[in-house]
């Protein structure tokens, strides 16, 4: 079963890790040789910035897309950038992962407009609005004080933008309002790219029920988490606990709302599914729990397929 996986963060283990450590093969969750494994028609590369350990955002993100054309030039036989669906369909016909670049935290923009047009021509075709701090464009999930602030005139104007561009507009992390002001402004399908549902695990970074059905309704995906926290109150991410989250999603905005993100290399261990390469173990828990091959094709890469189309061209 092919999979299009919309978030992980392994660029950011590899420049902890340093030179030596490599996209080819690693002990992380993520690498080539897993990715194949697993059937990975693309994955998403997070350039993941935590504005709190660095002085200067900006550099820091170009700093780890550096390193992303890197890995990628090293591996090209492999993976290649891919920046819309017709991308996607090329790759895979000559038998390489796509590998997509994006932003995790629109802090990086530094409230500036021409930055977001040059991280497109750089390659970069979806944004995290923000992470866990507020910044120029609006507010995270991750304080009740942050919730029902919704984007700032900037937030707004990078809305706009991001349609004009063809860009995907991911608002994992963002406040409650924030979703619903990106739901109300978007023209273009948004993401919801590494979320679960809230009424199953009641973290504010999952979504409500209510903004399952909008993101359903404006055509929108969300990408199963494989966190721990996000998924129930055990000690590891079991595929049952992603099976009812599954199933719930399912049950409030239908299987063209569902997707994968999983959080790779961005989350702690203890995951029955430890790597790309075994997803298999989460269809078969699909079908098992009585999901049918079409829906799980859907899951897996279908709706990603079509909301890239959709937005990215």
């Amino acid at each position: 079963m092919k999979l299009i996986d919309f978030h992980c963060d392994t660029i950011l283990r590899l420049m902890e890790k340093g030179e030596q450590a490599s996209l080819r093969e690693n002990d992380l969750s993520v690498d080539i040789r897993k990715l194949r494994a697993g059937s990975v028609m693309a994955q998403f590369f997070a350039l993941f910035v935590d504005l709190a350990k660095t002085d200067n955002p900006l550099d820091t993100c170009l700093t780890m897309l550096d390193r992303f054309y890197r890995e990628l030039e090293a591996n090209k036989e492999a993976i290649q950038i891919a920046t819309c669906w017709r991308d996607i369909m090329d790759n895979d016909a000559a038998g390489k992962i796509s590998a997509f670049l994006t932003i995790e935290e629109g802090g990086v923009l530094g409230g500036k407009l021409s930055h977001l047009r040059n991280f497109h021509r750089l390659g970069v075709r979806l944004v995290t609005l923000t992470w866990n701090y507020p910044n120029e464009i609006g507010f995270p999930n991750a304080k009740e004080e942050y919730r029902k602030q919704g984007l700032t005139e900037f937030g707004r104007e990078v809305v706009a933008e991001m349609n004009r561009l063809g860009m995907l507009i991911d608002v994992s992390h963002l406040s409650d309002q924030g979703f619903y002001d990106v739901a109300s402004l978007s023209t273009r399908p948004f993401v919801a790219s590494h979320s679960n549902a809230r009424a199953i695990t009641p973290h504010p970074r999952n979504l409500t029920d209510d903004m399952i059905r909008v993101l359903a309704e404006k055509g929108g995906i969300a990408g199963l988490n494989f966190a721990k926290q996000f998924l129930g109150d055990r000690d590891i991410s079991l595929v049952e606990d992603m099976v009812r989250h599954v199933r719930h999603i399912y049950k409030v905005g239908g299987v063209d709302v569902l997707a994968v993100g999983t959080d790779f290399d961005g989350i702690k261990p203890k995951q029955e599914v430890a790597s790309s390469a075994e997803m298999d173990k989460l269809a078969q828990g699909l079908a098992k729990a009585g999901f049918n091959e079409g829906e799980i094709e859907k899951i897996f890469h279908g709706n990603a397929l079509r909301v890239i189309r959709d937005t990215l061209g």
